[in-house]
């Protein structure tokens, strides 16, 4: 008997067809995380000489990780990790607010505001470095400066579109009925909001959190445009300006590169069981 795939093609059983699935499961391990094996395996190898790379290394050794302590990339780790930490709790905040008006609220206009939280995500980082930069050095209203500070780098990814548009379609989901029930009950606005809404968006939570650290965790461009000292540099900046050094081995860059891709790693594998939820909800209907 033979079994359909997701594709509508019929599952081959016996010896060949366990190799041939054995081989492209090989395959595509090779192509997806052979690349980060590599990684890792060259951050610990005492080596300086990028063309003796070898996947099997004699030995592991740490002496690249204390090369790059050295050079300051727990600073530039632990600066990324207050812009992520901060960003990344202002931009869900925004997100589940902005999500709740737009999906459960009727007003003038809210069509032209979706549309223009699309908008945003169309332009192009280069494009908005400008007129940034601008804003960071005098910000409306406060009349502040927030370039050479850790906060200009968390106050414009406060709102990302994405975010705000997955939260506005997943809310519009959510039967009305349950806030009438809660309304009969005597429940306010708020209590509808926290303990009614909010809870059944835990799935839609994990994906605007494992997309919303990786976003924020990758600027590359927005630190450039605040950042006035190297010490206010995050870990992404620093690895380029290493780069640049000729003093810096290729040791001390793997580990730099190791310790930018881990916590991404860790944060998918801690929000999985929700971003799964989230990408499927929609699926199955009934």
């Amino acid at each position: 008997m033979r079994n359909e795939t997701a594709l509508g093609l019929q599952e081959a059983r016996g010896p060949w067809a366990r190799v041939a699935r054995f081989a492209l499961y090989t395959v595509l391990f090779a192509i997806f995380a052979g690349p980060l094996l590599a990684l890792m395996i060259g951050a610990f190898t005492p080596t300086v000489d990028p063309t003796q790379f070898t996947l099997f290394p004699d030995r592991l050794s740490l002496d690249n990780l204390e090369r790059a302590i050295d050079r300051g990339v727990l600073d530039y780790l632990l600066n990324s990790f207050i812009v992520v930490g901060g960003g990344l709790a202002l931009q869900v905040l925004v997100s589940v607010l902005a999500g709740y008006a737009l999906a459960r609220k009727r007003f003038r206009g809210s069509a032209a505001v979706l549309v223009v939280v699309l908008a945003t995500m169309m332009l192009p980082e280069e494009v908005l470095a400008v007129p940034l930069s601008v804003l960071l050095a005098d910000l409306p209203v406060l009349h502040i400066s927030l370039v050479g500070s850790l906060a200009g780098m968390i106050v414009p990814v406060a709102a990302w579109g994405f975010s705000i548009l997955v939260m506005t379609e997943f809310m519009k989901e959510i039967p009305k009925e349950l806030e009438e029930s809660a309304k009969l009950d005597g429940a306010g606005e708020f209590r509808i909001f926290w303990q009614v809404v909010l809870p059944l968006c835990r799935p839609a939570l994990g994906v605007i959190g494992i997309f919303g650290f990786t976003m924020i965790w990758d600027q590359y461009m927005l630190p450039l445009l605040v950042a006035t000292d190297p010490a206010q540099y995050t870990l992404p900046l620093a690895l380029r300006s290493m780069r640049s050094d000729d003093q810096v081995g290729i040791g001390v860059l793997l580990v730099g590169a190791f310790l930018a891709m881990l916590p991404s790693v860790l944060a998918f594998l801690a929000l999985q069981r929700s971003f799964i939820r989230g990408l499927t909800s929609g699926a199955v209907k009934g």
